[in-house]
Order: structure tokens, then sequence, then C-alpha cells
């Protein structure tokens, strides 16, 4: 199965929805036999949000799918029932379906990774499933389904060259996945100035706007202050959805997420992984960060506003080496060092977390979820998928 997705790697990132549907509709359109849907973008805090609304769901008793992207080791991450991730072989079963559908379409591997998780949850007798975006929300793969609530977290500036130069643009391809009559809810987890398009591009689609409280005044299982937003958006989706505020509130309180502030140790060194990715998200992880010294390992892609990841959290660390993840996309550690004055290069993650760790200072790995996906899965001795199995994207910069 990873082979066969391997080789649809060729196809780069598409964002168009013809050969999608194209495909469902050869498949018999199971997207039509999935029960309810919260399909949920945004920039930053979208798969966070998406945990705690399928554990706030799983607390009223019902069964349940979670399909998310990228994965941090293994592909069957991105697929979940129950809460627990999909067995390898039942999903390489379903493929021959997937690979005969997506025959003459040249679907892309996110395409092909959608169209599995549709079928496995269509067939599984489930009352819920939440999907996550994968890029931007339109024109997005996994916007072929009529959800009963959409979601977008909250908007700020990343993969400008796909999605529109600034966020106005952004925020209207987000907006993309609103639906005539149905909720769409808009949290306060991105920039302010672009909440007033996402609305009026809902609106201007004919759904039914629901702003979420700006902060979850409850337990979040998820740490950081940035989380209180995502769960105030998970609660208003699970309002919406129908499920009583005590299983809403005991799934906010209980909801893990991995990669995310998540604090895992080496050799008795306190090390923590966060999957801040653009300036917006790295602002957050510095704004969590406790007092005292720290040593940064950072990795960025190449296709990222490296200087905006930089500057609030590696700016303030004691030393910080600069290595990258085992992606096509990852910017060069040796290119990423010239940007930190003083940083040290190395390119192998795991030795570069060694090195930051024998500091004997506790340790932030952060800037890229490939790179956090590398590290906690050396750090907890994780199987892992080859590392292309991550990114779907087959050169850095790829345009659809």
């Amino acid at each position: 199965m990873l082979a066969a997705l391997g080789a649809a790697k060729r196809f780069g990132v598409r964002l168009d929805l013809a050969a999608m549907r194209a495909a469902l509709a050869r498949l018999g359109s199971p997207e039509r036999r999935l029960p309810r849907v919260a399909h949920v973008g945004g920039t930053n805090g979208k798969g966070s949000t998406s945990a705690m609304i399928e554990a706030g769901l799983r607390a009223a008793g019902l069964r349940t799918g979670l399909y998310t992207s990228p994965h941090l080791a293994r592909f069957t991450e991105r697929v979940r029932i129950d809460g627990v991730e999909v067995d390898r072989a039942a999903l390489a079963a379903r493929y021959d379906d997937v690979a005969a559908a997506a025959a003459t379409l040249d679907l892309t591997f996110f395409e092909q990774a959608t169209l599995l998780a549709i079928l496995a949850f269509a067939g599984a007798g489930l009352d819920a499933v939440v999907l996550e975006v994968g890029l931007g929300g339109r024109l997005d793969a996994t916007n072929v389904v009529d959800p009963a609530v959409a979601v977008v977290v909250g908007v700020a500036l990343d993969h400008q060259d796909v999605l529109g130069p600034d966020l106005a643009a952004i925020a209207r391809e987000k907006a993309g996945i609103a639906k005539p009559g149905r909720p769409f809810v808009i949290g306060a987890g991105g920039e302010a100035e672009a909440v007033v398009v996402l609305e009026a591009e809902a609106r201007a689609r004919g759904a039914t706007v629901v702003r979420a409280a700006a902060d979850y005044v409850g337990e979040v299982g998820l740490a950081g202050a940035h989380q209180r937003k995502n769960a105030a958006c998970a609660d208003a989706a699970l309002a919406l959805l129908g499920v009583p505020e005590a299983a809403r509130s005991d799934g906010i309180a209980r909801a893990r997420w991995p990669g995310r502030l998540e604090r895992l140790s080496a050799g008795g060194v306190p090390i923590l992984l966060d999957a801040a990715h653009n300036p917006h998200g790295a602002a957050a992880l510095a704004a969590a960060l406790p007092a005292g010294p720290f040593v940064a390992v950072v990795g960025v892609s190449a296709d990222k506003d490296a200087t905006g990841v930089l500057a609030p959290v590696a700016g303030r660390a004691e030393a910080v080496f600069a290595t990258q993840a085992p992606s096509a996309r990852a910017l060069p550690a040796a290119e990423l060092a010239r940007l930190i004055p003083g940083a040290v290069a190395e390119p192998d993650p795991v030795a570069a977390v060694a090195a930051a760790a024998a500091r004997g200072r506790p340790v932030v790995v952060y800037g890229s979820i490939f790179l956090v996906g590398a590290v906690r899965a050396a750090l907890l001795g994780e199987e892992v998928d080859p590392a292309w199995a991550q990114d779907p994207s087959a050169t850095p910069g790829q345009r659809p």
C-alpha cells in the first residue's frame, strides 16, 4: 500500500475536486454513507481541535472516526476508529478499491489517503466522523462531504504560494468548507483581521455563522494557553452536534494530541516537542515556554518563513542546534544555521537532540512536524514508516 501511495507522489499537490469526485463516484459514493461529519480547517490548531471534538464524541458514548494529516511516525495514525489507529492490513485491503478508482485519474498521495479514510469510515458502523482539512479548504480533497458542522479554528499566514498572498485570500480559501444551511464555527485562534473575511465568505455560501468563545473556561487536556481557543471551537462544534455538556467537558479534558507541547525526556533531560512550523505557531509556542534557560533544536521546511519561525523561540535559547527533518522539503541544516548567530549545524536530528541534551538544559524541539515525528519516534522507540510516506509533496515548494 505505501509503495503504491509513494508512486502517487509524482502527481504532487492538487487543489481541484474533479478527480476526487470522479473517484468517489466509481466507488459508489461512500462519502454519502458517512454519519455526522465535523469538518475542521484552519492554519494552526486544526489537528488539536479535531482531536478534542473526537474525544468529546467518544465521551458521549458514540463510535467515531478521525482523519488527520500528516502523521508523526506511521501512515495508519491518519485514520483512527474509536480513538485507535486502524490496522495496517485492514487498511491495505481497501487499497485495491482505491487503486481501481484511481485508474486514469492520476490521484495524488493525499487524495488516495483521503479515499482510504472515507472507505474505512463508511463501512465501520460509526456514529460520527471528524475530518481534518489538509491544505486550504475550498479545493482540499476532504471537501467532498456535507458536514453537520464545519469549523475554521483561525487563519494566519502560511502556504501563501498556494492559497494566496495575504490573510484575506487565505481566509476565503479556508471558508470554502462552509455549506449552505449548515453551521460554520469561527474560532479565535488566528489573526483577528481574518475573522471578518471568514464570516462574510461563509454567509455568502449560505452557512449559519457561529462565533466560538475566545477562550474555553474548563479543563483542557492539551498544554498551552492557545489550546483554550482551540477548545472553545471544539466545545461549540460538539454542542452543535448535540453532545451534552458533561461529555463535552470530559472529552476536552481527556484529549491528547502527540507532538504538540508534548513532554518527553532523554537521559533525564526534559524534551519538549512542538510542531510549530510557521510564525504564528512559533509565537504560540514561545508564549507557552516556562521561564528559565533552554536549548533549541530547530528544523524548518524550505517553503516556510524560516526567519519568522526562528525569532520567537530560537532567539531566546541559550544555544541552538539547526537540523533537518528526513523530508525532501527540509531546509538544509547548514543553511538554517546561517540564519541564527552562533547556531551549530547538525543534519541528523537524533544526533542534534543528543548534543543538545548533553548540555544539561531542557531541550525544545520544533519547527517542522516532520522533525518532531522523527525525534519523537526515536525517543520512544516507535515503528516508523519511510520518511517519504509523511509528506505528499514531490519537491520543495511544489505547486498544484
